[in-house]
């Protein structure tokens, strides 16, 4: 299988992460957590455009109208993109100097759901989740560094890692609640905790794994698929997108700012295209909408 791999960012991020493809309009949205802004590509324009925030950036994710929904170091908000303003969505309280919020994504029921991370990557993080009426749960709790998240075509089955844990994890979802955790895959065999993920339209989840430079394709029994060469050192997060949803985007470091990932690669940071993999993806449910497209947001 012959890939087609272009770099497409107009220069790179210092951490670059949570990458989501706007399917109505045909724009990928993702963040640069250290230069604390969110950034857009329009392919159809060749252009692109950024929004800073107030404070690190762990992730973004389709909201409402012509905004979008962020996890802040401190709290979780809806970015206005023609103004800039944010709105509070949900903060912690009290608030926690040494607790982040990183990697987030909306549920099948457009529901976001953010991990919190203590900044010195030790076990203080929780994994929360908000609707559009402002309701709030949270669980997984002790969290060390939050990745992974996603969730299988029907919604029925949440994936999530702890990634100094090494181990993503498969949680029963539904309207009952979240269930007791299964291991999905031990990502040690191959010398690397796992960092962003999304699933396909088979229910195959595509994970990167930063520490040796791979994206590896799971299945969800847990077995390998297939393993490919990421295009630099340090890949951070997937999403599908693009015509058919069939190509894979992916973000990728150059200095997260922690002093645990610098890359040595020219094209570190950089924001990559990967066609002909022979697969595509799903489009991600917008904050508040359902992917039925109503504007019901379920409780669960």
């Amino acid at each position: 299988m012959t890939l087609d791999i272009r770099c497409i960012s107009d220069r790179p991020d210092l951490l670059g992460e949570s990458p989501v493809w706007d399917a109505d309009n045909g724009w990928l949205y993702w963040v640069d957590g250290v230069s604390r802004l969110v950034r857009r590509w329009e392919p159809a324009r060749g252009t692109f455009r950024e929004w800073q925030t107030p404070s690190m950036v762990g992730s973004v994710a389709l909201g409402r109208g012509n905004s979008v929904v962020v996890g802040l170091a401190e709290g979780i908000y809806s970015l206005d993109l023609d103004s800039g303003g944010l709105t509070p969505l949900m903060r912690p309280e009290p608030v926690d100097p040494l607790v982040r919020f990183n990697d987030g994504k909306t549920d099948r029921q457009g529901r976001f759901l953010c991990g919190s991370m203590g900044i010195h990557a030790d076990p203080r993080g929780t994994l929360w989740r908000i609707d559009a009426k402002g309701r709030s749960d949270s669980f997984a709790g002790g969290i060390r560094i939050s990745n992974a998240l996603c969730f299988s075509p029907d919604g029925a089955t949440m994936y999530f890692a702890d990634s100094l844990d090494r181990t993503i994890r498969a949680y029963p979802y539904g309207a009952d609640g979240v269930g007791e955790p299964t291991t999905l895959v031990d990502t040690a065999q191959w010398n690397s905790g796992p960092d962003g993920a999304t699933v396909d339209s088979d229910g195959c989840l595509w994970v990167c794994l930063i520490q040796v430079g791979k994206i590896a394709r799971i299945t969800p029994g847990g077995s390998l698929d297939r393993m490919i060469d990421a295009p630099v050192d340090l890949p951070s997060s997937v999403a599908f997108g693009g015509d058919g949803m069939a190509t894979l985007f992916v973000t990728s470091i150059k200095d997260s700012g922690s002093g645990r990932a610098i890359s040595k690669h020219p094209d570190g940071g950089r924001l990559f295209a990967i066609a002909g993999l022979g697969v595509h993806g799903i489009p991600e449910a917008r904050f508040g909408r359902s992917e039925s497209g109503d504007n019901r947001t379920e409780a669960a």
